[in-house]
């Protein structure tokens, strides 16, 4: 399944940090229903087996099974540190916030709890009509919850320089100065391109003029390499 045919979603974090998010439409979250029901349809097709000879007591124990099933299924699988139900693994997606943080026990039983909404009046028809017309693709207890299904993304590195080549700096940086520059130089990559050169421009005084096109996020990210141990442009 191709994720780049559904909108791209974006949420910035108060701290300027830009995330998008590719949310889960109609086919696919109904390939990774179908997924789920089938494995729950097994498990309970096991537990009535284990159960069947336990007369009364077996059949009270699979009403608790089924409950558990039904209801607490979705709910132990999201909030795993996946944030997904088998079904949505393999077809890798997951279930976090609207705006790009993990999903939350609170978020996760509302949008649970819901599903009875969403089945209404027959067959999940109010959560189908709703994810169909939306761009977001969110059903009835999504909105509710404030979450949302979307592709799983590979981020990366927390600890990787942003693009750039080597520049040394002008004069001599305390070393308060250089675990500064070399801090912003690991996180650049990961913030708005507005709010890295928003930041950058604190440190103006210890970036060299590398040419008219180079913008200040640039000079910095090319010092933290050169304080970094990269001389020369890596190959």
């Amino acid at each position: 399944m191709n994720s780049t045919i559904d909108t791209v979603i974006t949420a910035e974090t108060p701290e300027g940090i830009a995330i998008e998010m590719h949310p889960a439409g109609f086919p696919v979250r109904c390939a990774a229903f179908m997924l789920d029901a089938l494995l729950r349809v097994g498990v309970l097709l096991a537990c009535g087996s284990a159960l069947a000879a336990g007369g009364r007591f077996g059949t009270g124990l699979m009403f608790v099974a089924l409950f558990a099933v039904n209801w607490l299924y979705p709910v132990l699988f999201e909030l795993l540190p996946g944030a997904a139900t088998p079904g949505k693994r393999v077809l890798g997606l997951h279930v976090l916030m609207a705006n790009g943080l993990p999903i939350t026990p609170a978020g996760c039983l509302i949008r649970n709890l819901l599903r009875a909404v969403d089945f209404l009046p027959l067959m999940y028809g109010f959560g189908i009509i709703c994810v169909l017309l939306r761009r977001d693709a969110r059903r009835l207890g999504d909105l509710a919850a404030g979450t949302l299904v979307a592709y799983r993304r590979e981020l990366p590195p927390a600890g990787a320089f942003a693009a750039g080549e080597p520049i040394q700096p002008v004069g001599t940086l305390s070393s308060r100065q250089q675990a500064a520059i070399t801090a912003f130089s690991w996180r650049a990559a990961r913030l708005t391109p507005d709010r890295a050169e928003e930041i950058a421009q604190l440190a103006a005084a210890a970036a060299p003029h590398a040419g008219p096109a180079a913008t200040m996020t640039d000079r910095l990210v090319g010092i933290g390499r050169w304080l970094h141990g990269q001389r020369r442009r890596p190959s």
